[in-house]
């Protein structure tokens, strides 16, 4: 068998391996039925992607601005324990708040114990949010039509969307109540937490970008696509390359890209985790989650808010947005 033939055969046992996986961890972790927050579920029932059928360039950008003010705050306060400054959160619609918890495990600076790497990759990261954020309020994006930041929840808490997204995922066992899943308390669980975030920027501006009608806009959509794969490469990278010392870590990320797909539907697999598979007995990394056809996945804007509401029925809140986004393009439908 030629290296080619090779190459196909074990990318096609690849997406076949991902598929047994999530059935695995769906099967081990009841992932069709655990509560979010306790409210949302995990079900699955029809959906109906009409939504974005008469949606505008602004609204997708607008979007994309309050996935940017996300990540962004994420980002800053990791690695500096601050938010974005006030003047970067202003706009049409609600204005709201970051919530960053209290007590020990509210949203603050990362404790890398001395990992001068991941700390590096991690400032790099939020510079980059940060640019993006700007950008995209700027004069040459959307200038007077950015919407303002919604209120944001960020907290490592017990009662924070990134615990309810670990209880959810398995990667806190059920029943366990008491412990928080903080992505602040050290390298690996911000690795953890940013894992959460990257893929799904990727698979949102992949699947907003045929939306797009103006080519000015379709450029600057393409470009922040370019540096969200940068990030989701370098997140997927070290957790693969630190998971060979601690497993829990790859088994954690996929125990995530199987939640994320729960959350956006049963029928449309569109993650998959870092696991490495074979070629010939030896091993081949799984960096970048791909089709057999070697192309990124797309997810819809509702497939992306159904993730980030941490809620796979149709919602206009919660999560990391627990009032929901500003914008047309604020309501997900039930996935499917």
């Amino acid at each position: 068998m030629t290296d080619s033939v090779q190459l196909i055969d074990a990318l096609d046992r690849r997406v076949e391996r991902r598929d047994e996986r999530r059935e695995f961890f769906k099967a081990a972790f009841g992932m069709g039925a655990l509560a979010v927050g306790g409210a949302a579920t995990l079900g699955f029932a029809k959906r109906a992607d009409a939504q974005t059928a008469t949606i505008t360039d602004p609204d997708i950008l607008n979007f994309a601005l309050q996935l940017e003010y996300l990540e962004a705050q994420f980002y800053l306060y990791a690695t500096t324990g601050q938010g974005l400054a006030a003047n970067l959160l202003t706009g049409t619609g609600t204005q709201g708040q970051v919530v960053t918890g209290t007590g020990a495990n509210m949203a603050r600076a990362v404790n890398f114990g001395g990992d001068t790497v991941v700390q590096a990759y991690a400032r790099e990261i939020a510079a980059d949010e940060l640019a993006h954020v700007t950008f995209l309020r700027s004069a040459g994006a959307l200038g007077s039509a950015a919407v303002a930041q919604p209120t944001i929840n960020i907290s490592g808490g017990l009662d924070g969307p990134f615990t309810a997204a670990a209880r959810a995922a398995g990667v806190i066992p059920a029943g366990n109540t008491t412990t928080p899943f903080d992505p602040y308390a050290d390298a690996n669980s911000f690795l953890l937490g940013a894992y959460i975030f990257e893929d799904v920027g990727v698979t949102a501006y992949k699947g907003a970008s045929p939306l797009i009608t103006n080519k000015t806009f379709l450029q600057a959509a393409a470009g922040i696509l370019a540096v969200e794969a940068y990030h989701a490469a370098i997140v997927r990278t070290t957790l693969y390359a630190r998971g060979v010392a601690t497993p829990a870590l790859r088994i954690n990320a996929d125990l995530i890209s199987n939640a994320r797909d729960s959350l956006d539907g049963a029928t449309r697999d569109l993650d998959q985790g870092i696991s490495p598979t074979t070629v010939s007995g030896a091993p081949v990394s799984n960096i970048v989650p791909l089709d057999s056809d070697g192309l990124a996945f797309s997810r819809t804007p509702s497939q992306v808010l159904n993730i980030v509401y941490l809620n796979a029925a149709a919602a206009t809140m919660g999560g990391f947005f627990p009032n929901g986004l500003n914008g047309a393009l604020r309501a997900s439908v039930t996935a499917s």
